[in-house]
């Protein structure tokens, strides 16, 4: 049986077929310690380490049937007859002085080209700088895998342990051989997640699929045993309550979804999990909702620097939220929902636009946006390919939301790859068309890293919000002392 695209996976292959400004790659830039010699392992050593490892990366070995969607029928991975592990995997070099602020310009210029549909859709590049230090990027096309559910690279590329044990059936030669499809919906390793977003809901497909309560019945499969009618009258009046809030009432209008360009610049800073385990323990909630306040005060110090009114309801922001089931957890694909968070960038004090975060939090807990946002994304699944195309750009209009913000919780255990240590990993969340920004937040060992994927020709200013959410942050932390 062909192993398709669903629907949801599809909708990025097409969110860059309808605009040249969408990038639909995730990926993390993972900073490693220095070696004993001041070098990254040999680009062959690389090579033949990350080939051994395919076979327990569905879809890695795997390219698409046809490199474009539309028609009937969505397109199915194929195994590559053509496959070179040297096309995937590849050396780099950065100008001088070859530091740190030099990979992370590098970083936003590979972050701006596309991956090649005629090959698997994942690339590894390796660079070296100047204190001895070296780096893998890692980008993955987002049809194939979601920040949740994927485990994506270093899952299977990085170790627990500086020696690790060698693999059992490690080939030493010939081509590396794809696993079965029973092999398909689980990975091996260390539990290591990249962060990326999913969006997964639009006013297009309740339209498509004729709305109301006989389409979220369909989608749900709702039979005639009152449970299951019940339920499906909640999801319904769920996606109804969706659209009100979410469609009819717009995320404000700003500077910040303007059409943009293919180019991309990163901006990254770090902060200590502890540190934001302090304020959440302080002010209640979770240390998600300090991501959510610290961001809140960083757009604020950005629209303040670029002269622009301060929505009084607060930016939109769209936040990834996991819908997979226990024995999905590690399967390939996409299988998120989206949640609408309002950032009160109009309130001054730290205090109170923290203690409105709160409040907006135990607002989306209590409501139904969660499972009217499933809803709908259980309709887009049911709809033919020649239709899905429109759906796909409804499902990241500008209406809906202003930012993209994830946050994924990584593991507090150190990682190494080749007995070096991994010190930082700065995570990718892609931004579609009149979408200028998105922040990807991952904390890993101990340390939280916050990295901002801007357009580089309308988001000059990222430093502005960098520092913004910065000086956020530490607003939080003296309050909560």
């Amino acid at each position: 049986m062909a192993d398709r695209l669903t629907a949801l996976d599809a909708t990025f292959l097409e969110l860059e077929e309808a605009d040249q400004s969408a990038h639909m790659h995730i990926g993390g830039v993972i900073v490693l310690e220095p070696r004993p010699d001041r070098h990254a392992p040999p680009i062959e050593l690389l090579r033949r380490d990350v080939e051994e490892r395919l076979p327990d990366l569905p879809r890695y070995l795997d390219c698409l049937s046809q490199p474009h969607t539309g028609g009937l029928q969505w397109p199915s991975w194929e195994l590559d007859p053509d496959f070179h592990v040297d096309r995937h995997v590849f050396a780099a070099g950065l100008p001088g002085p070859a530091g740190i602020e030099e990979l992370r310009e590098w970083a936003g210029e590979y972050y701006s080209t596309r991956l090649d549909r005629t090959r698997p859709l994942w690339e590894i590049a390796v660079l070296e700088l100047a204190d001895g230090h070296w780096a893998m990027v890692t980008k993955t096309h987002h049809c194939m895998i979601d920040g949740v559910g994927s485990v994506d690279m270093a899952q299977t590329l990085l170790d627990a342990e500086p020696e690790p044990k060698p693999r059992p059936g490690a080939s030493q030669n010939g081509p590396p051989q794809r696993q079965g499809d029973a092999g398909r919906g689980g990975l091996r390793g260390t539990a290591t997640r990249l962060a990326a977003p999913a969006l997964t809901i639009g006013h297009a497909a309740v339209r498509a699929a004729q709305g109301g309560l006989h389409a979220a019945e369909s989608a749900v499969g709702t039979a005639t045993h009152p449970e299951r009618a019940r339920d499906a009258l909640h999801r319904s009046r769920a996606l109804a309550e969706l659209i009100v809030r979410d469609e009819l009432v717009a995320a404000p209008r700003t500077s910040l979804n303007e059409p943009i360009g293919a180019k991309r610049r990163l901006a990254v800073l770090e902060a200590k999990l502890d540190e934001l385990k302090e304020i959440k323990r302080a002010f209640g909630g979770t240390v998600n909702d300090v991501v959510l306040a610290a961001s809140a005060g960083g757009f604020r110090r950005l629209l303040e620097h670029r002269g622009e009114a301060l929505p009084p309801a607060g930016l939109r922001a769209m936040v990834p939220m996991n819908v997979r089931t226990a024995g999905e957890r590690l399967a390939m694909g996409n299988r998120i929902s989206s949640l609408f968070v309002h950032l009160p960038v109009a309130a001054e004090d730290p205090a109170r636009r923290y203690e409105l975060q709160l409040e907006e939090a135990e607002t989306l807990k209590a409501g139904s946006q969660a499972i009217g946002s499933t809803t709908l994304l259980n309709l887009s699944n049911h709809m033919p390919p020649v239709l899905h195309s429109f759906v796909a750009r409804s499902l990241f209009a500008t209406r809906l939301f202003n930012v993209t913000i994830t946050n994924v919780p990584g593991p507090q255990i150190p990682l190494y790859y080749f007995g070096s240590k991994v010190e930082q990993i700065w995570p990718l969340v892609p931004i579609a068309a009149e979408h200028a920004v998105g922040l990807a937040v991952f904390s890993y060992d101990g340390k939280v890293f916050f990295c901002l994927n801007v357009c580089r020709d309308t988001c000059r200013d990222v430093d502005v919000l960098a520092e913004g959410i910065r000086s956020s942050l530490a607003e939080l932390r003296e309050l909560a002392a």
